[in-house]
């Protein structure tokens, strides 16, 4: 059975980018997140509100394509942001990944597929001085594989991840 799931996501002609996220595991990501008093929340991502909606705060902002705000534009509203949480498009992750490091927030949270967190994503988060400090395995019903809710932190004295890992190639 999953031979064939992976055959035809690999075959497909588009992403699929769209799963929304169960209200009760974007809560849990949500409460990965040690926040502070007046932290500015953004779902780069929001679509259903998942994230969004269940906010800690009312100091929020989002974006949605399908609601003509663009993640990867400069809109009219403010970017100040303290803390990214959301389910991002896996297609685009490297892209999602660069904006978020832009927009320096002190913690980006997201839920991704198991195999797309990998050494290489992990070297780009630690040269923008991000640091891996939680990791939460999990399963939904219907998506491919195992998710994870990987979540970076940027704060003095943060210099390593919560994993080890190396780029070498065993034989």
């Amino acid at each position: 059975m999953s031979s064939e799931i992976s055959h035809k996501i690999k075959q497909r002609k588009s992403a699929n980018d769209v799963f929304i996220t169960p209200r009760p595991l974007a809560k849990l990501a949500i409460d990965m997140v040690d926040h502070q008093e007046g932290d500015i929340w953004l779902d780069p991502f929001r679509n259903s509100g998942s994230y969004y909606d269940q906010f800690p705060t009312d100091n929020k902002n989002w974006c949605e394509i399908l609601e003509g705000r663009d993640f990867f534009e400069n809109n009219n509203f403010a970017w100040d942001t303290d803390v990214i949480c959301s389910n991002p498009p896996y297609s685009i992750l490297d892209k999602v990944i660069a904006r978020s490091i832009e927009l320096q927030p002190r913690v980006i949270n997201y839920l991704i597929g198991i195999n797309n967190l990998t050494a290489r994503r992990i070297e780009i988060f630690n040269k923008s001085g991000y640091y891996l400090t939680k990791l939460h395995m999990c399963k939904v019903y219907k998506w491919y594989g195992m998710s994870i809710i990987v979540q970076f932190e940027k704060r003095e004295g943060l210099d390593t991840n919560l994993i080890s890992f190396d780029r070498m190639v065993w034989r």
